[in-house]
């Protein structure tokens, strides 16, 4: 790379990694450490930084820093050395893990790795409603419940869907037979012909066991597939069994297992 730069894109400024991830997304699965939809569930913070590389004004590589994480996807044939040496610049104390990028004398991860499992489209039954204006409270609620510590507010969803990225997203909401929340995925287009994506899925502790996290995630699959997704994946920890058994249920195949590059420290 003769001319690599590095730009600090914040959330309105995203459209063009949105649209070089889209373009480097392959039919079947995601590749590197970022699909589009990381991006667009990042930019549920108001304050989010997305880096750019260019070379010639050329993308060639988006990623972002996830608490102690740097996730970086790299466009085919990039020059993954110039690359990972301008990537060190921005790590600071912590940034000990690398999702889709080597960085130089960083190892595998040996504690965990990360399953990668994508559904080819096929007919679906499901008791999933899309999720609207007046539903938005109820799919916070959900995501809240199912993960502990969340700081995902109603706000943070409309800052989410405003962004470049809300016209990428499609979600979805189960409820009891009473009529509470039970499930809910977001899921994210990244152009037809390309691998849609999962994230976040969620399922209310109250309600589990009853296959609504299945029913979200196969209406959020349909719901893709409708807008010309070609698959659709998800990434999950290996060591989470519950979740592996919930998307093996729906029809997910796992298609390639990853570790992150971990700081010899």
């Amino acid at each position: 790379m003769t001319s690599l730069a590095r730009h600090h894109l914040s959330p309105a400024e995203t459209g063009p990694a949105l649209r070089a991830l889209g373009e480097w997304t392959s039919a079947a699965a995601p590749g590197g450490g970022l699909h589009p939809g990381d991006v667009g569930w990042l930019l549920r913070f108001h304050d989010a930084v997305v880096l750019l590389w260019t070379d010639g004004g050329i993308p060639v590589a988006v990623g972002f820093l996830d608490g102690p994480v740097l996730r970086v996807t790299a466009a085919p044939g990039a020059d993954l050395g110039a690359l990972a040496a301008d990537a060190e610049e921005v790590l600071v104390s912590g940034n000990d893990w690398s999702d889709g990028l080597a960085l130089p004398g960083w190892e595998p991860d040996q504690k965990e790795s990360w399953l990668v499992l994508s559904w080819a489209p096929q007919p679906v039954s499901s008791r999933a409603e899309p999720v609207g204006v007046a539903t938005t409270s109820d799919r916070v609620l959900v995501h809240r419940a199912a993960f502990a510590g969340s700081t995902f507010t109603v706000e943070r969803h409309r800052t989410m869907m405003r962004s470049p990225a809300g016209r990428l997203a499609v979600e979805t909401l189960v409820r009891t037979p009473a009529g509470e929340p039970a499930a809910a995925a977001t899921g994210w287009f990244a152009g037809e012909g390309r691998c849609g994506l999962l994230e976040p899925v969620g399922t209310h502790p109250d309600h589990r066991g009853h296959g609504y996290g299945r029913d979200a995630v196969l209406g959020a699959c349909a719901a893709l597939v409708h807008r010309g997704a070609s698959a659709v994946a998800v990434a999950t920890p290996a060591a989470n069994e519950a979740a592996v058994a919930l998307y093996r249920s729906a029809g997910f195949t796992v298609v390639s297992e990853n570790r992150d590059w971990v700081h010899p420290r």
